[in-house]
């Protein structure tokens, strides 16, 4: 990645990721994917250079870092390993939400455990019935007296099992958007329960779970932000988890490339260097065109993030699309360069292929992504 058009705090910022990601999850990637081991360790190493809490305000524990200063964190993370970076994004996602809409007494509370990750965090949204359609979610939160009371099931829970906290977005008033509100559950409360780790195509270094919520008894001052906000407070942690993800994908491609360069400079066929094949050089030439095009657009969306613009969503959305499925088409081009050994699990690549698939679906589908670009340009013609 290059550094020249950054402030010198983020170019340190930069080196300071990249060492961490090449001598922490570099190393260990493909062992922690065969095995399906959640590093806690590592992520602990990772909260000792601020990384529990890129976005929580220094006040509460955390960097207090920008949007876009977060971007070069995830994609930089993620050349190291795109599932434990992406992981990381997840968990920061949450720790901005109680942040941001958590009260003075909450934030005292939750903070400092998630932004030095002795406790991680999930975030709990998605539900067996309702994915892409989130509004329609039926994990219920009655009134009981000054309790809240929660049942239902939340699905595809990245570090479900593991993590202390988790944001939950239960159905408190009528159906629609302005009917649900936003919780904080903790794994130790009665009635919480997980399902088994689900066996998937990649992102085998994070557990994923079921959440079962079997009727959870939480005191009143686990509602976070006021009743009937929560499906704004989702949205609203989705915009900044979309370009975490999306940073993820360019992180990975990078690093596929970056091996598809010394790959081809090392083999020879036909009595020259396939780096010195002019159709070889011309893949390459796009694949670092089309990740420097996804990389401006994710920063442009960053910094519209950090200036409050109107326009944050809509772009988050185009960048999230765009950089998704540009990430996972150069990983996978990267294979195709690679030929058979591409193949094979020891050159690293397969994987990158298999952990960037799943980016363009979770935060919110590609085809999501679509409607609310679509949604974006059509409101200005009404």
């Amino acid at each position: 990645m290059t550094t020249t058009l950054f402030t010198e705090d983020q170019q340190a910022l930069v080196e300071t990721t990249l060492d961490f990601a090449q001598d922490h999850l570099a190393p260990h990637a493909l062992d922690w994917d065969r095995d399906k081991h959640f590093p806690l360790d590592v992520l602990r190493k990772a909260a000792g250079l601020g990384l529990g809490g890129v976005y929580v305000r220094e006040e509460s524990g955390g960097s207090g870092l920008t949007r876009a200063d977060g971007v070069l964190v995830f994609e930089t993370l993620a050349s190291g390993c795109p599932s434990i970076a992406g992981y990381l994004s997840i968990h920061n996602m949450v720790a901005w939400m109680i942040d941001q809409y958590g009260d003075t007494t909450q934030r005292e509370r939750w903070l400092p455990r998630l932004c030095a990750m002795d406790d991680l965090a999930s975030y709990c949204l998605t539900e067996p019935g309702a994915g892409s359609d989130a509004a329609a979610l039926t994990t219920r939160a009655v009134r009981n007296g000054d309790d809240w009371v929660l049942t239902g099931v939340k699905q595809f829970i990245s570090g479900a099992g593991t993590s202390q906290l988790y944001v939950v977005m239960a159905r408190t008033g009528g159906e629609g958007a302005d009917g649900i509100s936003a919780f904080v559950v903790d794994k130790d409360d009665p009635g919480i329960g997980f399902g088994p780790n689900e066996r998937k195509m990649g992102w085998n270094a994070q557990p994923t779970r079921q959440v079962i919520l079997d009727a959870v008894r939480l005191p009143a001052d686990r509602l976070l932000g006021p009743e009937g906000d929560g499906f704004r407070i989702a949205m609203n942690g989705l915009n900044g988890g979309r370009l975490g993800i999306a940073a993820c994908s360019l992180g990975g491609a990078r690093s596929a490339l970056d091996r598809s360069l010394a790959h081809l400079a090392d083999r020879e066929a036909f009595g020259q260097r396939l780096l010195d094949a002019p159709a070889l050089r011309f893949r390459l030439a796009d694949m670092a065109t089309e990740l420097a095009a996804a990389r401006a657009l994710v920063l442009q969306a960053a910094g519209a993030l950090d200036s409050s613009d109107p326009q944050a969503p809509y772009l988050c959305a185009m960048a999230k699309r765009f950089a998704t499925d540009t990430g996972y088409s150069v990983a996978d081009r990267a294979l195709q360069l690679h030929g058979g050994y591409g193949y094979l699990s020891e050159y690293g690549i397969e994987k990158i292929v298999r952990d960037l698939r799943v980016h363009q679906i979770l935060e919110g589908t590609n085809e999501i992504m679509r409607v609310i670009v679509a949604r974006g340009l059509t409101e200005a013609l009404r």
